[in-house]
């Protein structure tokens, strides 16, 4: 299958192309800075400025079965980059009839009665940017979505096994987080579904396959 990147320089991002092509996927990988990006026979960088107008990004990201968005501005470019830069891609993926979309966002991003608890004190105007985008993502697009809230993200050696939605603790390896991204293609049933991760005791694929 061929899938479009956005954001494809970060910490999550790597590991997602990595996983991916370790699948059989080919990458357009798609970054503002895309010659950070080492090109194989499998992965392809692209320039990907979310500043652009749709219209533009559209002549960029197109002939792909699906879209993921992993980028992030670190808190630097909040409504251009993690709000509206993600629903800008959202109304790429269906002016070029994308119909797949997976989301990489926050715990408790759609659910802002959380946001009180002191370990969210740091992440409330990211997890503000998030709520909107994953909003227009469930409720004002017709794409066949899935929402990844990762936990707090550590480095380190992944496991290969998470805790999902109720039973997930409060934090994920990176490798964990790209891991479980490039799985959700292998499974239909995470379509239109909001799924909170963090390490645990299951293998990937085994617990998404009990979503």
């Amino acid at each position: 299958m061929k899938v479009f990147v956005a954001g494809a320089t970060g910490r999550v991002a790597t590991v997602l192309l990595q996983s991916l092509v370790a699948q059989g996927h080919e990458v357009i990988a798609g970054a503002r800075s895309p010659e950070k990006i080492k090109v194989s026979d499998y992965i392809t960088p692209v320039k990907l400025d979310l500043h652009d107008t749709v219209t533009h990004l559209a002549q960029t990201v197109k002939d792909v079965a699906a879209i993921y968005f992993v980028a992030g501005s670190r808190s630097q470019d909040l409504l251009q980059t993690d709000a509206f830069g993600a629903v800008k891609m959202m109304q790429v993926a269906e002016m070029n009839h994308i119909q797949r979309f997976i989301m990489l966002s926050s715990a408790f991003s759609l659910t802002p009665e959380k946001w009180d608890n002191p370990a969210l004190a740091g992440l409330l105007d990211y997890n503000i940017a998030k709520f909107f985008a994953d909003n227009y993502l469930v409720n004002q697009t017709q794409l066949d979505y899935t929402i990844l809230q990762a936990t707090a993200l550590v480095a380190g050696e992944g496991t290969h096994h998470i805790a999902l939605n109720d039973a997930s603790g409060s934090k994920n390896t990176i490798q964990n987080v790209g891991e479980t991204l490039a799985s959700l293609l292998n499974h239909d049933n995470t379509i239109k579904q909001v799924i909170q991760m963090s390490d645990g005791p299951v293998a990937i694929d085994t617990a998404l396959a009990a979503i």
